[in-house]
């Protein structure tokens, strides 16, 4: 049964004062872990050759510069040197997933560990329990649908697909987000890019995987980061607020749909990723509560304590195997390459509930498997936080 208690508008979970810390910039404290999940190795415990993959692997950048210089882009016209560096950003993302082992990365649990299982309520392990939730009807208000929470006990399985063809796209991809049907077939739900000549992160989502402008008439939401790409906010499609002098009486004020953080974490030495998700609450009749702020924020009202009407979730913790030399989560088979954007989403009361689950099947496909009471473009625009580059977390 869904855990109605978890996600009603007014629990305040109680491990809202630990976390609250994690939304200060420049504070480091760890997350919470489940019950019996084992501490995090000392990065000086472990072996030598770790520790130099390790570090190799924190300076992308000055690894990609290398990459471009040994082909030759230095001798090529703009046009081309952004092509040439986008191939060479490409080729060592997927090496990096491919070889890298060390604390960063999260790894598929061994078949021992996919016997043992998890929890009874994990995405995958119990398919009669959890059958896939119908997708929209035909004639259905697609708007409607994409900010509407998923069914209770259903699970909604997706496909995210990177398109990095191109010149601009290698730089600034695009996402298209597919419905995974009960015949195998996929049918396309949403599409996102990152906006060019902003100051910060910013992904715009549509309903149109051709009309992905601001002021199109598909344009349903929004992701935008801070400077460190640290704290990520999910807006609808309203206006901003700050801007509602120049709006029109029938502009609506944006909604904040959710907003991610994710822990500071230098050069991975504090191991993988570690993040907290705040969604607004649901209330008796299944219906999101409004969160439209004219003053303050979700993450400004969480930091003060004002937790009421909002929903807290955070990642799950991996475990470390000694045997393959690395963290592991057990997929249940939805996932099947190793990747720093691997994660799974647990309520901190609940780590058994999976709210929702992400990683990597190919160089440029990647599952989004999200349950109650997430919808499809929040669970979307968190998955394309993951796929953001972080100054101060990696």
């Amino acid at each position: 049964t869904p855990p109605d208690r978890y996600f009603g508008p007014r629990n305040a979970s109680p491990q809202l004062s630990p976390l609250l810390p994690l939304l200060d910039p420049g504070v480091g404290m760890p997350l919470p872990r489940a019950p019996g999940s084992p501490s995090v190795p000392n990065p000086s415990t472990l072996p030598a050759c770790q520790d130099r993959h390790r570090l190799q692997l924190s300076f992308p950048q000055r690894k990609r510069w290398r990459t471009v210089r040994r082909a030759g882009a230095s001798k090529l016209r703009p046009r081309d040197w952004n092509a040439a560096r986008s191939e060479a950003t490409t080729q060592d993302e997927e090496k990096q997933d491919e070889v890298e082992t060390g604390a960063a990365t999260i790894a598929l649990e061994s078949s021992e560990g996919r016997r043992a299982g998890a929890g009874a309520g994990d995405i995958g392990k119990v398919p009669h329990f959890l059958p896939h939730a119908p997708g929209p009807q035909p004639g259905e208000d697609m708007e409607a649908y994409v900010l509407r929470p998923a069914p209770r006990c259903r699970t909604v399985q997706c496909v995210i697909s990177r398109d990095k063809r191109g010149v601009d796209k290698g730089i600034f991809p695009f996402y298209y987000l597919y419905l995974e049907g009960p015949d195998g077939r996929k049918h396309f739900l949403l599409a996102g890019r990152k906006r060019k000549r902003s100051k910060t992160s910013n992904y715009l989502i549509s309903l149109d995987s051709t009309d992905l402008s601001r002021d199109g008439d598909n344009f349903v939401g929004k992701v935008r980061s801070n400077v460190l790409g640290t704290k990520f906010t999910i807006f609808d499609n309203g206006v901003n607020p700050e801007k509602k002098t120049f709006m029109p009486q029938s502009a609506r004020i944006r909604e904040e749909l959710g907003a991610v953080c994710y822990e500071t974490n230098v050069l991975g030495f504090q191991g993988p990723r570690k993040m907290i998700i705040i969604i607004p609450g649901i209330d008796s009749q299944n219906q999101r509560l409004k969160v439209q702020p004219q003053n303050e924020s979700l993450l400004s009202r969480l930091q003060r304590g004002a937790s009421e009407g909002l929903v807290l979730l955070q990642n799950k913790a991996p475990s470390w195997s000694y045997e393959s030399r690395a963290y592991v989560l057990n997929f249940h088979g939805r996932v099947t390459r190793a990747s720093v954007k691997n994660f799974q989403i647990v309520h901190p009361d609940n780590p058994d509930y999976l709210v929702l689950q992400f990683g990597r099947v190919a160089p440029d496909t990647f599952t989004m498997d999200f349950r109650f009471p997430l919808c499809p473009l929040q669970a979307f625009a968190i998955c394309l936080s993951s796929f953001d580059g972080k100054l101060a977390c990696e």
